[in-house]
């Protein structure tokens, strides 16, 4: 029985014993929505957030699927009831997939600019766009506006010595200088951070390094107040705490993390206190906060003045602007802004009387980032702290968490536990759910990090900052000194605690790359259990599940290797892992554990077992798949007689050199020399299953993605 509109019309209007089974599943699915119609708008971040994905997986290749798609929502709307909330959601959802999709792909678009082929080196002029001093690492960051000056990209960022460096090297300042520029690096490895990415929406076609003296040719006119206030402010804080404490205490103040040691960086970042470094919700939150509080007594202590004027309105509208002065003083990174958003937005719902904190909240700050900012949805920062504050909001939704919370009045020790054990429940509810996105994109999570926070947070929201806040207001007295010293035994308290929980046994916990569809399945199976209420939501703990079991059943590669084809890793299911050069850099060597799933400490492959290796090359066989895989692997520039050098690749199955290899090399499965390694980036060979995955089939279709120059 076919129905048209006017049909499905006639039908509704049958008892119900005669309808058609078709209109009885539309009428149920309109009983839910309209169950859910409170939750309904939450779905319009999600639909914008689909869309983004699938320009983030698919690029321009997916125009016309999505646009057929998208046009066979709005045809099926047609068929639903009229004024139906079925037709309203279908209509919303093919709006939304389009508008995220095309919001990025316009942001891409926008963004293209020229990036650099090949390695160059020469001589050439630049107007300086912003300048990072990353003191820990000895080097100072400059980016730089060539104007296409010797036919360079406009923008790009070169690292300059501090013994290069000068005090005139100001925004608008024009310099000239010899550089090695490089195109933007790609991931080293399948699922390896992508840097390029990142450079083409930051719209930077070359990276490099200063050779020689930079000179200044033309001053800079401008006077760039701000960042001049946040570079004295931040060496102001370091001249008064000792290095590790003072870095920390600037990077709450300023967000200048460069100056924070490698060893401190890690240890926060292993024991999930990361997120102090980096100014989002809880620094934003802190000084709203403290500005709302202040503002409101001050303004109540008149009594004639809190009788004719709303205070909470001026007290929030003054937390405003302290809100946006402290973004713009720490730089207004998009996580920042993304923070100042959602604190403008909870204080105009206060202004306005409505429920500070909900989902629709969160939603509205999500929307405006994704309209503004789609490229942020892949990135972990986006991801983590929205998931962190949605977390927060479902969790102290509940009917127990709101018992704990405002329970009767009780002796102050059991408001004291109850407050300790609110904080730990929600510690570790947060952890829960950051953790599969923390190994998604850095293969690895913290095990105790609610522990730690349970102390952090705390003495950062409501000592460390305040205290801080405090000894720069008397420094301008010179009594700052008791506050500094308050500031000091916090951060010293705070160090501490990030390496102790960072040396427990099992502190981190590492996986290799987690599937896309894993991924995808656990994000779209938690927002459905999140976002509906009746007992539909349990549907979302299917994909969740599926998602869970495809990321803790991953395989761990079990060889790595790296687009220059100089380093390579062997792995096993024990987490043991060999590397073929035994001076290897920290950052090489970290990639590939990460990627490896695993914290074991590298051995130079001559120990791996089945291995035999001379000055220039190395031989192993690995048993997998019930089979013995034969690898060969070059490790010196040495030249290699061609007859004996064709001969070992015959007897081998795979071959693996940083130097172009002749014709007559050919081993029994794949070749991976200099020629090939151009094409394919970096690989990860699961032997089980005779599969190598490479870097350019996962981005070869990406916009940013340039095949090198094979000349070079």
């Amino acid at each position: 029985m076919k129905l048209g509109r006017r049909g499905l019309s006639r039908v509704l209007l049958l008892p119900c014993a005669e309808r058609h089974p078709l209109l009885l599943q539309l009428d149920k699915i309109e009983y839910w929505l309209e169950q859910e119609r409170e939750r309904l708008p939450l779905w319009i971040p999600v639909g914008l957030g689909l869309g983004v994905a699938i320009w983030e997986l698919y690029w321009s290749s997916a125009l016309w699927p999505l646009t057929l798609v998208c046009l066979s929502c709005l045809i099926a709307s047609l068929f639903a009831p009229a004024a139906s909330r079925l037709r309203s959601l279908i209509i919303l959802a093919a709006l939304c997939l389009a508008a995220g999709y095309g919001s990025i792909a316009f942001k891409s678009w926008n963004s293209e600019h020229q990036v650099l082929k090949k390695v160059w080196v020469s001589e050439f002029f630049g107007r300086i766009e912003s300048v990072e001093n990353l003191a820990a690492r000895q080097k100072y960051r400059l980016v730089l506006q060539t104007d296409g000056h010797a036919g360079l990209p406009r923008r790009l960022r070169v690292n300059l010595r501090p013994a290069q460096f000068k005090d005139d090297m100001r925004v608008g300042a024009i310099v000239g200088l010899k550089a090695r520029l490089m195109p933007p690096a790609g991931p080293a490895l399948p699922g390896g951070y992508d840097f390029s990415r990142r450079a083409w929406f930051a719209e930077l076609g070359a990276t490099g390094t200063a050779l020689g003296d930079v000179k200044i040719h033309t001053p800079s006119r401008a006077s760039p107040w701000l960042s001049k206030i946040r570079a004295t402010l931040a060496l102001h804080i370091r001249g008064q705490l000792p290095d590790g404490e003072g870095s920390i205490a600037a990077a709450l103040a300023t967000g200048d993390t460069g100056a924070i040691s490698d060893e401190n960086a890690t240890a926060m970042r292993e024991s999930g206190m990361a997120h102090l470094l980096s100014i989002s919700g809880l620094h934003v939150t802190a000084v709203v906060g403290a500005i709302f509080l202040m503002t409101s007594r001050i303004l109540s202590l008149s009594g004639w003045f809190a009788l004719r004027f709303p205070v909470p309105i001026y007290a929030a509208s003054l937390a405003a602007l302290g809100a946006i002065g402290y973004t713009l003083l720490t730089g207004a990174e998009v996580p920042t802004i993304r923070s100042c958003v959602a604190a403008l937005l909870i204080l105009v719902a206060l202004i306005l009387g409505r429920e500070v904190l909900s989902l629709r909240m969160v939603a509205a700050g999500a929307i405006f980032v994704l309209i503004f900012w789609p490229e942020s949805l892949a990135g972990p920062s986006f991801q983590l702290s929205f998931a962190a504050v949605t977390t927060i909001i479902l969790l102290h939704e509940q009917p127990f968490m709101r018992r704990l919370i405002s329970a009767p009045e009780t002796p102050l020790v059991t408001r004291l536990l109850r407050g300790i054990l609110s904080l730990l429940l929600t510690g570790l509810a947060i952890e829960l759910v950051l953790s599969p996105i923390a190994l998604f994109h850095f293969h690895k999570t913290g095990l105790y990090g609610a522990l730690a926070n349970l102390v952090a947070i705390p003495l950062t929201t409501f000592v460390i900052m305040p205290f801080e806040a405090l000894a720069l207001l008397f420094d301008s007295v010179g009594l700052g000194a008791p506050f500094w010293w308050v500031v000091r035994q916090g951060l010293a308290v705070i160090l501490a605690l990030a390496h102790n929980v960072s040396s427990l046994p099992g502190a981190v916990t590492m996986r290799p790359e987690m599937p896309i569809i894993a991924f995808g399945s656990i994000i779209i199976g938690g927002l459905w259990f999140t976002i509906f209420i009746t007992r539909k939501r349990l549907l979302g703990l299917l994909p969740l599940s599926a998602g869970l079991i495809g990321m803790l059943t991953a395989p761990t590669p079990d060889l790595l290797i790296t687009g220059d084809g100089k380093n390579l890793a062997l792995t096993d299911d024990r987490g043991n892992i060999a590397l073929l050069r035994a001076g290897v850099g920290d950052y090489v060597r970290d990639t590939l554990k990460e990627a490896a799933g695993t914290k074991s400490e590298p051995i130079p492959i001559a120990s791996w077992r089945g291995t035999s290796c001379s000055p220039d090359i190395c031989i192993v066989r690995i048993k997998a798949a019930e089979r013995h895989w034969d690898i060969l692997a070059t490790r010196t520039p040495n030249q290699i007689p061609s007859m004996e050098l064709a001969a070992a690749c015959r007897r081998v199955d795979i071959v693996i050199s940083d130097r172009y290899l002749p014709y007559s090399c050919k081993p029994r499965w794949q070749k991976f020399d200099r020629k090939k390694l151009q094409q394919t980036g970096g690989i990860a060979i699961h032997f089980g299953k005779a599969r190598a995955e490479t870097v350019a089939a996962r981005i070869s279709g990406a916009p940013w993605y340039k095949k090198p120059d094979s000349r070079y």
